[in-house]
């Protein structure tokens, strides 16, 4: 239920958003607005103060929405409303009205943002945990509890405020496939040295799963300590118990969780000789993973939770700073889906990336259920992107309809109705072909395809 609810917010809120772009600069410019509608297909609900003036309805169809304007075009117009059709409107009006909607999404996005960075958002600290070995973090050096305080990129220090923080920064660096220079310290703020994310030899192109395996980033730092333990499971059977740290393994020291947890992973169904403090006593005790087979790997696992919460801060703005930074996330983001686009198009990016409604919803109630700010952050994201996507040159979209005023405007006459005919079906048949894409690579996530 929240994930319906979360979604339906979502969509409700963008779809809203961006007619509301197109139907406000449309009444700016003096042009009558016939119909704002929520939704396609048959009307469940309807408003209207009178016969002239604009009906508000909400439709069966939630995915989208429309703003139907007097057009001379799609039948007789009064002569005396003739001066209110949207198709008798100046160059420079039909280019605002149009571009209005996605820019209505982009600064939605920039609000949104704006105003986490305001509330405050809880994030893990970039205090990382020990990286996996043969990842380009180990190899650029990366040592357990090292903390990283900014990123330097084309020459330009950023400072990170938090591990999310870090993860954009590395994600806008691996679209590019560009090193990315890392500024850390030791877990006690000392040692301060530059290390190099050799991101420019990542293989492939997709900001997929197996692309972050290759750059190895950890996770945030967490002590080893023995969480909640299944009742029956390898670790309760050996003695283990709630809150005992864990020293060492087999005689090799434990750094965090995390490389608790890996030599657990590779130790299945091998005997084990543990050395723990339990409440200032140390003591020895044999554990033993079972083990499991998934996707063809066999790994072990002793049946409790490792690690203890890590870390976290509220990385919270002023009010210059959180507005400053609130639009360059939105220019950042939009710039990278371009990039990701782009290369979709050229074949250098799989269209895996796509995304479509199914996965929308997911994240929808799953960021719904962490918290508000979470929730703000992801509308804001799919803001961004719904923006993106309208300004495309796709006849049907709205970036089609301004290449059209380009044109008009270089050549002094519009595209003929013989050629909008044309470019729109064409247009039409690629925005289905892109939305078929997107729902079986939702499909295909949900089945743990990709």
């Amino acid at each position: 239920m929240t994930t319906v609810l979360a979604f339906l917010v979502t969509l409700g809120v963008l779809i809203a958003v961006h007619e509301w772009g197109h139907f406000q600069v449309a009444r700016w410019c003096g042009v009558r607005v016939l119909r704002f509608s929520i939704g396609f297909g048959r009307v469940v609900w309807r408003r209207q103060r009178d016969a002239a003036s604009t009906e508000y309805t909400l439709s069966l169809l939630p995915l989208g929405g429309y703003v139907r304007m007097l057009d001379s075009r799609e039948g007789p117009v009064p002569e005396a409303w003739r001066a209110q059709a949207f198709d008798q409107q100046p160059l420079r009006s039909r280019v605002a009205i149009v571009a209005a909607g996605p820019l209505a999404n982009l600064l939605l996005a920039a609000l949104l943002f704006t105003a986490t960075h305001w509330i405050g958002v809880r994030e893990p600290a970039a205090h990382l945990a020990t990286p996996p070995v043969g990842g380009l973090a180990a190899q650029a050096g990366l040592l357990p509890g090292d903390r990283v305080d900014a990123v330097i990129d084309d020459d330009e220090r950023l400072e990170i405020r938090s591990l999310t923080d870090l993860r954009w920064r590395i994600t806008q660096a691996a679209a590019e496939h560009r090193p990315l220079q890392l500024e850390v310290t030791d877990e006690r703020g000392n040692h301060r040295r530059q290390l190099t994310l050799a991101l420019d030899r990542l293989e492939g192109h997709d900001l997929d799963a197996a692309t972050w395996r290759q750059i190895g980033l950890p996770g945030p730092w967490t002590d080893p300590v023995m969480g909640t333990l299944v009742a029956g499971g390898p670790a309760e059977q050996a003695g283990l118990r709630q809150g005992d740290r864990v020293l060492r393994v087999d005689e090799v020291s434990v750094a965090d969780a995390a490389a608790l947890r890996e030599r657990i992973r590779q130790g299945a169904g091998q005997a084990m000789r543990w050395t723990i403090d339990r409440s200032g006593v140390v003591m020895q005790l044999e554990v033993q993973p079972r083990r499991v087979e998934e996707g063809g790997q066999t790994f072990g696992r002793v049946d409790a939770y490792i690690g203890e919460p890590p870390q976290m801060l509220t990385v919270r703005l002023g009010l210059v700073d959180g507005a400053v930074r609130g639009v360059r996330q939105v220019l950042e983001t939009a710039q990278l889906s371009l990039k990701m686009l782009g290369r979709m198009l050229i074949g250098e990016a799989s269209v895996k990336n796509l995304s479509g409604p199914l996965t929308i919803a997911d994240y929808a109630g799953q960021t719904a259920r962490v918290g508000l700010t979470e929730f703000l952050i992801f509308l804001a994201n799919v803001s961004v992107g719904l923006g993106v996507l309208n300004l495309l040159p796709l006849p049907i979209l709205d970036g089609g309809h301004l290449i059209y005023y380009l044109f008009e405007g270089l050549t002094g006459r519009p595209v003929t109705d013989v050629w909008l005919r044309r470019l729109q079906r064409g247009g039409a048949v690629v925005l289905l072909l892109m939305m078929s894409i997107a729902l079986s690579n939702d499909v295909a996530r949900l089945l743990g395809l990709h």
